[in-house]
């Protein structure tokens, strides 16, 4: 059983007419009775009978006709279907974002605003490599030679959260050696940037004492601002400070920054809206201030 066959078969079904059906079709009838004949042969049922010059479908006929006209009707729109797949794909952008969730999430919002077209689906996962855009985080990262235009860095500085009370009020910068017997609050260990946090420590001669931990940024960022302990906190990709009981300082005595990666994959036919998007990062993360 083949595709031309139950097409063919279909087609003499509806009309019930060799030669009429011939003719849609656009092939020799005695071809199309040869095509109809091999099929019975192969299924070993009569699928027609005749009936004076005209022939009808057997009970067999029917029952065949009847399963195989939503199959045939499926498999014909496949086509149809595949095209609407590839233009929602192509207007759909995979985002590995491992860093820097809220400046992502912040420009996109104001890409969407000139883009309503474009999606967005957002995941986390550092063993996978098929998305358009990968952002993560590294120290004192350089890009290899010839990788411009699929890559670009965004340097983020780091300051220090501390409470706003008598210690701190009247300070704009801090060393980390005066803190090295506070409570940290941060990340996980698994997490790029704690695990950069840890070197910043680590260059000032101390291993930061965490007094809680979470793998989520927002528990993190809450328990800073319930002024529980201190922690580091990213200019730009973990938001503005709620309330005056926090204060950021820029820390004086190491280099407290850090990069995020952003990479451009090339995996769709047409990737000329990934490639817009990620222009307008570019750009975007260019103009932060």
């Amino acid at each position: 059983m083949d595709f031309m066959q139950i097409k063919y078969f279909l087609e003499v079904a509806e009309s019930q007419h060799i030669t009429k059906s011939a003719k849609k079709l656009h092939i020799a009838q005695p071809a199309l009775t040869k095509s109809i004949h091999k099929f019975e042969d192969e299924l070993g049922i009569p699928l027609f009978t005749h009936k004076g010059r005209n022939i009808i479908l057997t009970e067999y006929g029917k029952f065949m006709k009847e399963k195989l006209e939503p199959l045939i009707s499926e498999l014909e729109d496949i086509p149809n279907q595949l095209q609407t797949k590839i233009k929602l794909e192509n207007e759909t952008i995979h985002l590995n974002v491992l860093a820097g969730s809220t400046l992502i999430t912040e420009a996109i919002i104001e890409y969407k605003n000139n883009h309503k077209n474009i999606n967005f689906q957002l995941f986390q996962n550092t063993e996978s490599d098929l998305y358009d855009i990968g952002i993560t985080t590294k120290m004192f990262y350089k890009f290899p030679e010839n990788s411009a235009k699929d890559k670009f860095i965004y340097t983020e500085k780091i300051y220090l959260a501390v409470p706003n009370n008598e210690k701190y009020r009247n300070m704009k910068t801090i060393s980390l050696e005066d803190v090295k017997d506070e409570g940290f609050i941060s990340l996980l260990g698994s997490r790029q940037l704690r695990w950069i946090c840890d070197k910043i420590c680590q260059s000032v001669g101390f291993q930061p004492t965490i007094i809680f931990e979470s793998d989520n940024p927002t528990a993190v960022k809450n328990m800073i601002g319930a002024n529980l302990g201190i922690g580091f906190w990213p200019e730009h990709t973990w938001g503005k400070l709620e309330g005056d009981n926090v204060l950021l300082l820029e820390v004086s005595d190491t280099v407290c920054k850090r990069d995020i990666l952003f990479t451009c994959n090339h995996n769709k036919a047409d990737n000329k809206n990934v490639e817009d998007f990620f222009n307008f990062l570019r750009k975007y993360t260019n103009n932060i201030k």
